[in-house]
């Protein structure tokens, strides 16, 4: 099934929308929800959305701006008990935190999004510790050099999942240069995922949340 990615049971239908026109993403759309399963289409553009609204097929559909996501539930999921904290270090790192956050939430986890907490302003994430602690699995998302998943990885005893971003200037190499910080990081537990692959970071840390509230 070449056109999207089906995961397992009890997760959302996964459209990857970038290099597909309008017309095949919402034939695949329309194909996935008459199965009555969640979607979550990614990488979408709003003209996207507007076009399936205006098809009145899905009245349930949302568009998450700041994610690019199109969001369709049409199966209740069992929040978590915990909270999954997904950590950026600064506000330009929120377009990947939030889709992040929309594959984590679609997948029936809570989360919360502790923002602009890098190493310029560290004193900011020092008062979100105890929470950070308390976690089964942390999203840690940066750009520029990297450096807030290796200080988020020494502080906590659970798995940690980096997201390297393209933010940056020059020597950023578009994300290249906070991807082998975050490759090169001493702090054991830290898992890295490609850049501004918030989809990915969801994924893993859904997997291992539910694992561990499944004992």
């Amino acid at each position: 099934m070449d056109h999207h990615r089906q995961l397992r049971c009890g997760f959302p239908e996964v459209i990857y929308c970038p290099g597909k026109t309008t017309e095949q993403i919402i034939k695949i759309f329309s194909t996935l929800a008459e199965k009555g399963n969640n979607i979550l289409a990614t990488r979408a553009e709003e003209a996207v959305y507007k076009t399936l609204v205006k098809t009145k097929k899905f009245p349930k559909v949302r568009y998450e701006k700041s994610a690019k996501a199109i969001v369709l539930e049409q199966k209740k999921i069992k929040p978590s008990k915990s909270v999954i904290p997904i950590v950026t270090a600064g506000t330009a790192d929120l377009p990947v935190a939030a889709e992040a956050k929309v594959t984590a939430e679609i997948m029936g986890q809570r989360t919360e999004l502790i923002c602009d907490v890098g190493v310029a302003g560290l004193h900011r994430l020092l008062g979100h510790l105890p929470k950070l602690q308390k976690a089964n699995v942390i999203i840690v998302i940066a750009g520029m050099e990297g450096a807030l998943a290796s200080v988020v990885g020494g502080l906590v005893s659970c798995p940690v999942i980096a997201v390297p971003t393209s933010i940056g200037t020059g020597a950023s190499f578009g994300g290249i240069a906070a991807l082998l910080t975050m490759l090169n990081s001493c702090a054991a537990g830290v898992t890295v995922v490609n850049i501004d692959n918030g989809f990915s970071a969801g994924v893993a840390a859904t997997l291992i949340n539910k694992r561990i509230e499944q004992k």
